[in-house]
């Protein structure tokens, strides 16, 4: 056995020993020690693999299972700049903590020194987004090398549980198996009783909590969605209302907002019902009107976010801690009855104005999708305006989970990330995207015959380019002349080709009453592609709001 080859088997072996379920694989030349050790763990079934061409594709698909399951996932690429590709995936992981494992393939020092074909300086690529690093020594035939290995796939898997972790490998040839049966000069076994080589303890201590809770009048914002059902929880239990950057997707009880994004942006609510103190649970990234509300100098921001990379809108956080438990005292009694009456009424002459627009638009279009969800699916929201959509105008659902890339907001890898969603939830999954974001990743949809298909239905809202840029200050009439050109960017895109293209279900749907039919749950990976108009989509938000001002002032 070659040097590589018994590198790789004892990398792949320790992985499975340390839990790792599902690995994701971009083949590549260099890498090929990995693929074939790969190969055979999945043909044992000690893993799922995943095969992707595209290495940002590949990152995102990782990210969404990782994301859902909450393992650690590998991504496997090889050199150069397939490495740099997985950059933006790295980066969403980071900041948003999601445990995935970076393992690129590398050349040994003796041909990065000779600027060998596809060589470039991978050496801490990934700067401070990775909570670990570690480059192995290249293999060699000798004694020690394979608890070495093992040692350090146990201390990378360890680290992942608060974010991303990259593990570089340089492989000299030869980089595929020799002949079978060829010995090697120690024992390649891993622990005789089937578990990881080092046992790294997990936090053994109780998550720190919030100590300065205590406001008669406090407000609840929840950013990161898998804490939603317990914030909601937790301010029923104390009075506080609870809003979410995803509305009423995954909300339940009495103190769960449904239209709390509307009245964060309603100045003159917001002055007669301004909190004492703002529980922010996660990383807030969406909307406005919430950054204004953690930057008021008059209002004392609590912060529940793991890590040492948390969010501070006005650099004035005042406590930030793991967890919100804890009990802030006596509230005022008043408090939340107030804000349940007022979200009453805005969620009423909301849904009220929304049925008398003209269809298709965004917050109609996002409405009919979390209903559409079984029960107990996922809902993954891209960036730009699905996001916003479902927070302003779903009604609640506790049984849904959302998803969304909001750790970097950006639009790379969606699709994949839904995918890998998807097959990390293992229960029916949808995603609501815009064009830009569908066609950012179109990669995405490149599924081999021999890879596991999703259920998955993809519902894009096609309004030919950035709409999220028609509600912003660049949206505004006096920018006219300049707008389609540099921000509206209109493409004229085919998505059913596209579609068609890769083998992917495609249905266009021009009728309202076709939609529901349409988001009839299938199983397997499907489109769903509403087209529409975005010229009007500044006055339809403008309308809305209108509307939730009204119905709250009277």
């Amino acid at each position: 056995m070659n040097p590589s080859t018994a590198q790789a088997e004892v990398i792949v072996d320790e992985l499975v020993r340390n839990g790792v379920q599902h690995v994701v694989l971009a083949p590549g030349s260099r890498n090929a020690p990995l693929a074939y050790a790969l190969h055979r763990a999945a043909h044992r079934e000690l893993l799922r693999l995943h095969v992707r061409i595209d290495e940002r594709s590949a990152g995102f698909l990782a990210l969404g299972i990782a994301a859902r399951t909450r393992r650690p996932v590998p991504v496997m690429c090889t050199s150069g700049t397939a490495v740099a590709n997985l950059h933006p995936a790295v980066s969403e992981a980071y900041h948003s903590g999601v445990p995935l494992l970076v393992i690129t393939a590398d050349r040994p020092p003796e041909l990065r020194a000779a600027g060998a074909n596809q060589s470039i300086d991978q050496h801490r690529i990934y700067g401070s987004e990775v909570r670990f690093f570690d480059e192995l020594a290249v293999a060699e035939a000798r004694p020690g090398q394979n608890a070495y290995w093992r040692t350090q796939i146990c201390r990378a898997c360890a680290s992942t549980e608060a974010g991303p972790a990259h593990l570089n490998v340089p492989f000299r040839e030869p980089l595929v198996p020799g002949e079978t049966g060829s010995g090697w000069c120690e024992g390649l076994n891993g622990r005789a009783d089937g578990g990881p080589w080092t046992d790294v303890a997990r936090r053994g201590r109780a998550p720190s909590e919030l100590t300065r809770l205590g406001a008669l009048r406090g407000l609840v914002l929840v950013a990161e969605d898998a804490d939603l059902r317990a914030a909601s929880e937790w301010g029923a239990r104390h009075g506080w209302p609870v809003l979410s950057e995803t509305g009423g997707a995954g909300a339940s009880g009495p103190a769960a907002m449904g239209a709390g994004m509307w009245l964060l942006n309603l100045p003159g609510f917001l002055d007669e019902h301004r909190p004492e103190q703002v529980l922010c649970v996660g990383r807030p990234t969406v909307f406005r009107q919430v950054q204004r509300l953690l930057a008021d100098a008059g209002t004392e921001v609590l912060l529940a976010h793991a890590g040492s990379d948390w969010p501070a809108p006005a650099h004035d956080v005042r406590e930030v801690a793991e967890t919100f438990g804890g009990d802030p005292g006596p509230a005022d009694p008043q408090w939340l009855t107030t804000w349940q009456q007022a979200d009453q009424k805005a969620v009423a002459a909301l849904h009220s104005a929304l049925d008398l627009e003209r269809w298709p638009n965004g917050p109609a279009v996002a409405r009919e999708v979390v209903d559409a969800v079984p029960e107990g699916g996922v809902l993954v929201l891209g960036s730009s305006n699905p996001s916003r959509d479902v927070a302003l105008a779903c009604r609640q659902r506790p049984d849904l989970r959302a998803h969304r890339n909001r750790g970097a907001a950006g639009i790379d890898g969606t699709v994949s990330t839904a995918i890998g969603a998807a097959i990390g939830h293992g229960a029916p999954a949808y995603a609501l995207l815009g064009d830009l974001t569908f066609l950012h990743d179109g990669n995405g949809l490149i599924l081999g015959p021999h890879e596991q298909r999703p259920d998955l239905t993809i519902v894009v809202f096609n309004d030919d380019g950035g709409g999220i840029f028609s509600l912003l200050e660049q949206g505004g009439p006096e920018h006219a002349d300049s707008f389609e050109r540099i921000f509206g960017t209109p493409h004229g895109s085919d998505l059913g080709s596209l579609c068609a293209a890769h083998g992917v279900a495609h249905r266009l749907v021009r009728e309202h009453a076709e939609l529901r039919e349409a988001l009839a749950w299938e199983p397997g990976l499907r489109v769903v592609e509403v087209r529409a108009d975005r010229t009007g989509l500044r006055d339809v938000h403008q309308r809305l709001l209108a509307a939730v001002r009204s119905a709250v002032r009277g």
